[in-house]
């Protein structure tokens, strides 16, 4: 295995030669990494290591904090914002754990929308094809953790945007359950609904990472067999639309994994999807909560500056009143506990983690097209926000562009819906 300095300054030096072009990274931490990348090949000469992600080059989404300078979320706003005085809950523990901070990657303005654009930093180019979306919020760290400027990218996921841009881009992708990854020092889209989660190319990197981040003990994965396990298939809705590469890779897959041993059957929740979206028919609870986040510039007419992708949904959203919050909150909480029971006897469900291929950026000119691909692109991954469960997004083989497998694991399995990936892997790779 290299030393850390030496894939550090691979890293460097490959950043190096586009910086007239870069848009993947927003900020870098060249002498910090450099410097943590020695104490790295210090402690491995001396026999110590302080765990899987000791000389690991991790790169972390522009919403976490870093002492002493604003955190800018995707916001040229946010340029004068107060400088941070402590590290964001994550990233301190990352560095506890000898990862190596590389520096801050692009994401959309304040963590909205899908498609991984951003009119005032640029769109990171997709990394199978830089003319296609990277996916969102969490563009930088998708096309980073595939194109090997990071072992490990952290990323944010509200409605899908780990899994997305993991999906688009070809590698694994982790959302935990909410609230087991700490959320202080992450600039807030939904407190509601917000999880932490890494993207990288193996699930055991990401179990690592996901150990370190949620405070526990990184152990390695205990194998899981897939044999005499129930997998439930929720079609209908969710596999709508689908293009056929898509749905050839995906049943392709199913296949594979069908000859490890598992009962895989569909299983109904349409009843519960559908009572879901009702209670967005006025606004989802994510633009309810960044309208209260971002109250002030919205009242104070600073939104014509903010991308109008994202002040349009939070400025309608500004108008709902709180009963109908409320209500969403309580529903959400109903629905929840009800897919819950109805989960009780599957280990996992499966399905397309999007629907399809990355579209090209220039399709997104035309704001029909645009709306639609948002919509396919957020349908399947927003259920597990939703309804408060874990979620990973697993790359295929057999097609031309990136296809991600989502398995969905009940809420706070999330080392049981990991070791479970771990084994899905390995049939898939062999």
């Amino acid at each position: 295995m290299a030393c850390a300095r030496d894939r550090l300054e691979d890293i460097l030096g490959r950043l190096e030669a586009r910086k007239s072009d870069e848009r993947v990274f927003t900020k870098l931490y060249a002498e910090a990494a450099r410097a943590a990348a020695d104490a790295a090949d210090a402690r491995r000469k001396a026999g110590v290591t302080l765990g899987p992600l000791d000389g690991a080059v991790v790169s972390i989404k522009d919403l976490f904090d870093v002492v002493g300078e604003p955190t800018l979320a995707g916001s040229f706003m946010r340029r004068n914002a107060a400088p941070a005085t402590t590290d964001a809950a994550i990233v301190a523990r990352l560095r506890r754990a000898g990862a190596i901070i590389l520096g801050k990657t692009a994401m959309t303005e304040f963590a909205f929308t899908a498609i991984g654009d951003n009119p005032h930093t640029g769109t990171p180019g997709n990394a199978a094809d830089p003319a296609r979306i990277p996916g969102g919020s969490s563009s930088g760290a998708g096309v980073s953790a595939a194109e090997g400027t990071s072992d490990i990218a952290i990323g944010s996921d509200t409605a899908g945007s780990v899994r997305i841009p993991a999906a688009l881009n070809g590698v694994v992708g982790f959302k935990p359950t909410a609230r087991r990854v700490p959320l202080a020092g992450a600039f807030p889209l939904s407190p509601s609904l917000d999880s932490i989660g890494p993207l990288a190319r193996t699930v055991a990197e990401c179990a690592a990472a996901d150990a370190v981040m949620s405070g526990m003990d990184p152990q390695p994965l205990k194998p899981l067999s897939l044999s005499g396990l129930r997998l439930g298939i929720p079609r209908g809705v969710l596999f709508r639309d689908m293009e056929a590469e898509v749905e050839a890779a995906f049943e392709n897959a199913i296949s594979r994994l069908g000859a490890a041993g598992p009962r895989i059957e569909d299983i109904a929740i349409e009843d519960l999807l559908a009572a879901m979206r009702d209670t967005s028919l006025h606004a989802t609870i994510p633009t309810m909560e960044g309208a209260e986040i971002h109250a002030d510039w919205l009242d104070s007419g600073a939104s014509l500056s903010v991308d109008p992708h994202v002040s349009g949904p939070l400025s309608r959203a500004a108008s709902i009143p709180a009963p109908v919050y409320i209500r969403a909150l309580r529903r959400r909480g109903e629905l929840a506990a009800a897919l819950d029971e109805r989960l009780s006897g599957f280990d996992a469900l499966l399905l397309p983690t999007v629907p399809i291929l990355a579209p090209q950026i220039a399709e997104m000119a035309d704001e029909k097209v645009r709306d639609h691909a948002e919509g396919l692109l957020l349908r399947n991954t927003r259920i597990a926000n939703e309804f408060d469960l874990c979620a990973i997004t697993l790359p295929l083989q057999g097609s031309a562009l990136p296809v991600g497998l989502m398995l969905i694991g009940r809420s706070g399995c999330d080392r049981r819906l990991l070791a479970m990936a771990a084994t899905a892997e390995e049939i898939l790779q062999a």
